[in-house]
């Protein structure tokens, strides 16, 4: 029986695509409150721009492309059972080969109807405007979940986390939820293996094995520690 590999990636995976987070300088976000774009209230009140933010996030995602970490976790489906979950909501690992992906967060690739959030579809090439109705009659709005709303896909994330034996996490600090939950999470015989410049919390540094690089640099090393059986036991 193959082992397991579960994969927990923040936003420094993305980070070093190009995708511009919350707090880069310059960034989408540097220009806006996150209750301006990022909540269902700034979309009831003004809708026109939320919908022109993510379409530029959308049209964003034409120009990067998936780096050295996408595609080393895309690798390791050759040879162990893989489950990616992930904060980001960009299409990167897509992008790269994986094919067991859970987003946290949804996707700018797709959108869905206000009246019915279970119901997705492409988002258009064009990005979304006012007045673009799903078939049901709903407005169109992109699959992101913003501030205020539930994660649909934690308890499918927590059930994947079953049964790992390795719990690789990727370019988050696991300073905040819901990644420091993953990791409390994991069975104790999990193997927790961290991807992440900075430090590794207290309680967690006799679990780990911390490779403190940036995603692009450490996860092949990571990947390469798994595949010649460095890290087994």
């Amino acid at each position: 029986m193959r082992r397991k590999i579960t994969v927990f990636t923040g936003a420094g995976v993305s980070a070093d695509s190009g995708i511009q987070t919350f707090r880069d300088a310059g960034g989408l976000w540097e220009n806006f409150r996150i209750e301006e774009v990022a909540t269902p209230e700034a979309f009831a009140e003004n809708p026109k721009k939320v919908l022109d933010f993510y379409n530029r996030r959308f049209e964003q995602l034409k120009e990067v492309e998936p780096n050295a970490a996408h595609h080393a976790i895309a690798e390791l489906e050759k040879h162990f059972e893989v489950v990616v979950i992930t904060q980001n909501v960009d299409n990167l690992h897509e992008r790269a080969g994986s094919s067991r992906i859970i987003h946290l967060h949804g996707e700018l690739s797709k959108c869905r109807s206000t009246y019915n959030p279970g119901k997705l579809y492409p988002m258009p090439p064009q990005g979304l405007k006012p007045g673009d109705l799903a078939p049901d009659g709903g407005q169109l709005r992109p699959h992101i979940v913003w501030f205020g709303e539930l994660v649909p896909a934690m308890d499918e994330a927590a059930e994947a986390m079953l049964g790992s034996d390795y719990l690789m996490i990727v370019g988050t600090s696991l300073q905040v939820y819901p990644a420091a939950g993953l990791a409390y999470m994991a069975d104790p015989s999990c193997r927790i293996l961290l991807v992440d410049p900075a430090e590794a919390p207290s309680d967690l540094i006799n679990r780990l094995k911390h490779y403190q690089y940036k995603a692009a640099i450490g996860v092949p090393k990571c990947v390469e520690d798994l595949l010649e059986g460095r890290l087994h036991g």
